[in-house]
């Protein structure tokens, strides 16, 4: 583990189900109330720090699961040279059973637990560390899937991730976020470990569009989950991220920006999702988006949902709170995670709450090789 800066402790149940990666029977294993709320209070100052310091905890939070990656410099090179242009665009997404699981619905008690957790939000980057205030711009444009053709900083912050999973090539989405290092991603739990194991040669590609590679491709040093992924794959802390080596000695968000990032929010606020789907009808060749008011799942999961088209390799593409479509800036809230089988129209993607914020904290705070 490498420290270099501050350190801070579609469901079969009912008719099938999906995650956004794969066709899967996949139920959620959540009790029917949340954790306790931990009390944290943090910000972020106007030089642009992540909120990562001044932190105290009323209680400890489970801390998230770590997997080294490509943490030298010769396994980033084999990595980067493995994943040619040939490869990206046979990649898939992912397929694979898991066991059924019973489910539990969002009950009072968790709504009263993650209201009383203090709000935190860290703010957006420019490429080379200014912070940048997300504005609202004007009323946003409901989307189920369309193709995100405003450009914008959102164009260069989302990108692809390719991974091998047990022999094969898949895909995923993921986004680039403010953090210390300047070098964390944001994605979906199954985006890094799935079926028992976290994948091999993680890569992450900004800016990804019909091939081109604009901004590089970035190597996972280290991997990050939730202990409730991790152990039991529960769909309600499928959630993930990455921290990745320089490129051509620059760090990742001083190339692409990062997107600001928030826990412990209201529900049922106005959101966009972005990702690139790779199962038709799309192709994974571009990015595509939904924007609408997001709900409540009430069947089996503590997650929240939009009326959202996407598919398979849209997974761990960010959810944003305030997205301003004329600047591409946002505050990232969650990322896609599951549909269930019979409500292909509706995505859902986990409540970010205290063990998301554990998650990014710990991928932050970790130097790169």
């Amino acid at each position: 583990m490498r420290r270099t800066v501050r350190l801070v402790p579609i469901l079969t149940a009912i008719a099938g189900s999906t995650l956004l990666s794969t066709t899967i029977a996949h139920g959620a294993t959540a009790e029917a109330t949340a954790d306790a709320a931990t009390g944290v209070t943090a910000g972020a100052t106007a030089g642009g720090s992540t909120g990562g310091g001044g932190v105290t905890a009323a209680r400890a939070v489970p801390q998230p699961v770590e997997k080294e990656a490509a943490d030298t410099r010769k396994e980033q090179q084999t990595v980067q040279r493995y994943w040619t242009e040939a490869k990206m665009e046979a990649a898939k997404p992912l397929a694979a059973l898991v066991p059924e699981k019973d489910g539990a619905r969002l009950a009072a008690g968790a709504l009263a637990a993650q209201a009383a957790a203090d709000p935190v939000s860290v703010p957006a980057t420019e490429p080379g560390g200014d912070t940048v205030t997300a504005t609202r711009g004007s009323a946003a444009r409901a989307s189920t899937g369309a193709a995100w053709t405003r450009g914008g900083a959102i164009v260069k912050t989302t990108g692809r991730v390719f991974f091998t999973y047990q022999g094969r090539n898949a895909s995923c989405s993921a986004s680039a976020v403010t953090s210390e290092n300047k070098s964390t991603v944001i994605t979906a739990g199954h985006c890094v470990r799935m079926g028992g194991a976290f994948h091999g040669n993680w890569v992450f590609v900004p800016g990804y569009h019909n091939g081109d590679r604009p901004h590089g491709t970035w190597v996972a040093t280290t991997l990050y989950t939730t202990p409730q992924w991790n152990n039991s794959e529960d769909i309600n802390h499928d959630v993930a991220s990455a921290v990745v080596a320089p490129l051509n000695g620059r760090s990742l968000t001083d190339v692409v920006g990062g997107q600001g990032i928030s826990f412990n929010q209201g529900r049922r606020q106005q959101m966009h999702s972005f990702g690139y789907p790779a199962a038709s009808p799309y192709d994974g060749s571009k990015l595509v988006y939904c924007a609408g008011r997001a709900f409540d799942d009430f069947l089996m999961s503590r997650d929240i949902g939009l009326n959202c088209d996407m598919t398979g390799g849209s997974s761990g593409g960010p959810w944003f709170l305030g997205f301003n479509e004329n600047t591409g800036l946002g505050t990232l809230n969650s990322v896609n995670s599951f549909k269930y089988g019979f409500a292909s129209g509706w995505m859902f993607g986990p409540y970010f709450g205290t063990e998301a914020r554990a998650v990014y904290e710990a991928a932050q705070t970790t130097g790169t090789p």
